[in-house]
């Protein structure tokens, strides 16, 4: 996907450049286009703007890796906490979680114990939970521990990332739970063996895997359309129209600060979206993956550091 990808990806990773970036001013007003703020009130008060506009959210704290089991532990307590400000405020702001989060490095089970402790509050308040998917090398525990999790609860989904040349088999092995899909097209790191590398042909398996989904009779209850791209956006509004699927059936996802004529566009002409709000301390490596997906980006980048 370019030479430029290949390099925020890589500085993604880059311990040393994260502890310098993140100490320059014009950098951290160029994240601000992307995130609200560093706390979760931060993240509830862009959702209450979001809300008067007909736009629902999913609040993600950012992290992942987490080497310590206490740090497990606050990220749940922080996301049971994120359940009930969002209830008591009467948002519908739905979390997602990153399974490193809650300790998978750690211990599986810890963190299947974790997010059993999250669905139940998500019951209880009437919520939903959505996995992220990471790297490659943790979609099979991902996908798990979906599976152990939505046989218990439907108040869960779970995330697929188009340019893995996996997904298509993944797929097809979820459609008999009948779960909740949020379709992206990825944004880490990966081999040309296990992930596709040209644009064009993650494009392609997008709308491929999409379609597939859309209108499936027994399929998922709900699929999240994660994608900025225009034109997949229209074709697949056209499939969703041509097979008369329901707009309770699917949303279109987006990032806070990206796309927002298109968001409010979308908005207007009816269609259901959900705002991606993504908060916290730990910003760099999100950061240079959405500079990754979107290299038009970099052009904010630059105005910030020519402002200041």
């Amino acid at each position: 996907m370019g030479l430029m990808r290949n390099v925020f990806l890589a500085g993604s990773q880059s311990p040393w450049l994260r502890e310098r970036a993140m100490r320059y001013s014009f950098v951290r007003r160029s994240v601000s286009r992307f995130m609200p703020g560093e706390t979760l009130e931060d993240a509830l008060r862009a959702t209450q703007e979001l809300q008067l506009k007909g736009m629902s959210t999913v609040l993600t704290q950012l992290g992942e890796n987490i080497k310590d089991a206490g740090e497990a532990e606050a990220v749940r307590r922080h996301y049971l906490e994120v359940m009930e400000q969002a209830a008591a405020r009467g948002l519908d702001a739905q979390i997602s979680v990153k399974p490193t989060q809650l300790g998978l490095d750690l211990d599986p089970q810890l963190c299947r114990a974790h997010l059993a402790a999250l669905l139940k509050r998500a019951e209880e308040r009437r919520n939903f939970v959505w996995i992220d998917m990471e790297g490659s090398d943790y979609v099979d525990a991902t996908l798990d521990l979906f599976r152990g999790a939505r046989a218990v609860s439907s108040r869960i989904g779970v995330c697929l990332q188009a340019y893995l040349r996996r997904t298509p088999a993944d797929l097809e092995g979820l459609l008999p739970l009948r779960p909740a899909l949020r379709l992206v097209k990825g944004a880490y790191q990966e081999p040309a063996d296990r992930a596709f590398p040209r644009k064009e042909d993650v494009d392609a398996a997008y709308l491929e895997l999409a379609t597939r989904i859309l209108g499936q009779p027994g399929g998922p209850e709900m699929l999240a359309i994660g994608t900025h791209d225009p034109r997949l956006i229209e074709r697949l509004r056209a499939v969703a129209k041509e097979r008369g699927v329901p707009r309770a059936a699917y949303e279109f996802e987006m990032l806070y600060g990206i796309q927002r004529a298109l968001q409010a566009r979308l908005v207007e002409g009816g269609d259901r979206l959900r705002v991606l709000i993504s908060y916290g301390s730990y910003w760099f490596p999100w950061y240079m993956r959405r500079l990754a997906e979107r290299p038009a980006n970099v052009g904010f980048v630059v105005r910030n550091f020519f402002s200041g």
